[in-house]
């Protein structure tokens, strides 16, 4: 008897979190690979999230340069791999402990800044800005977004309405989005914590190189976005994401005239902890 093999079955289009459609209505809503990976460590890329990290801060473009690679072996611009969101949760741990060792009023309270750095700071505003570029960038730059109203038909943009590859997936904002936070982490959460005892004083030099590291890190965070929205070959006139720099540069220029953002601003203020009155 020869043996039967049995060719794999097709699947659809990528669903919003990178999970494959079910290939016919008796078999459910399957779970996104996302979730399903969110615990099998074995199978995360850690080395790859460690260089993605690194080249953010230096040649961020070369981040989003093998999403077509990614494309057409997995069917999916998202990258169902959380090991990124478990390496930087990691590295707000450590910071947070700094944070709340160096300003924390007991160890109850650096529990408390740990929780915000990672949970409010980190996961759940990154969840608001991948949801909010999710529809914003979806319909007013692409395709639009499946099943809501405003959705683009064919002959627009240059897309077919039918085309899986011209549907932006949710999962892919959300890689978009972590990977935007990577410059937030390293100027507001590092940088700025290693000079706090400078930055934050009276003179206005102390000024100037506090409130631009609030500068630095948000126009980063902007051409972070930028590239990986750009990276997409469906959505058009993605410069317009660039324009946010343009107003924190305005408001940077006014803050030099006496607002001294890290007094005002610094990351551990939002945990309720008070910096020291020599700062």
């Amino acid at each position: 008897m020869n043996p039967h093999i049995s060719l794999p079955r097709p699947t659809g289009g990528p669903s919003n979190f990178g999970s494959t459609a079910p290939s016919n209505r008796n078999e459910g809503v399957r779970m996104p690979r996302f979730f399903k990976r969110l615990f099998k460590f074995p199978q995360m890329d850690f080395e790859m999230a460690i260089w993605e990290m690194l080249n953010l801060i230096i040649a961020p473009k070369k981040v989003f340069r093998s999403i077509y690679y990614h494309k057409q072996t997995k069917n999916t611009w998202h990258r169902p791999d959380p090991s990124f969101t478990y390496l930087l949760s990691f590295f707000l741990l450590l910071t947070s402990l700094a944070w709340g060792f160096a300003y924390a009023d007991g160890f109850p309270q650096t529990l408390h800044i740990t929780f915000v750095f990672i949970f409010i700071h980190f996961l759940l505003l990154s969840l608001l800005t991948s949801t909010l570029f999710y529809f914003l960038v979806g319909r007013l730059l692409g395709p639009g977004v499946k099943g809501l109203p405003g959705r683009r038909r064919q002959g627009l943009f240059n897309v077919e309405d039918g085309d899986e590859g011209s549907e932006l997936e949710f999962g892919y904002c959300w890689d978009v989005a972590i990977r935007a936070f990577v410059p937030i982490w390293v100027f507001l959460f590092v940088v700025q914590f290693l000079l706090m005892p400078v930055i934050a004083t009276k003179h206005w030099v102390s000024l100037f190189f506090g409130n631009s590291l609030y500068l630095l890190a948000l126009n980063y965070y902007f051409i972070i976005t930028f590239l990986g929205y750009n990276a997409l070959p469906f959505l058009h006139h993605t410069e317009l994401l660039l324009a946010p720099i343009a107003l924190c540069t305005i408001l940077w220029f006014a803050s030099l005239f006496g607002l001294n953002l890290p007094k005002h601003l610094a990351p551990v203020l939002w945990a309720g902890a008070r910096l020291r009155k020599d700062v």
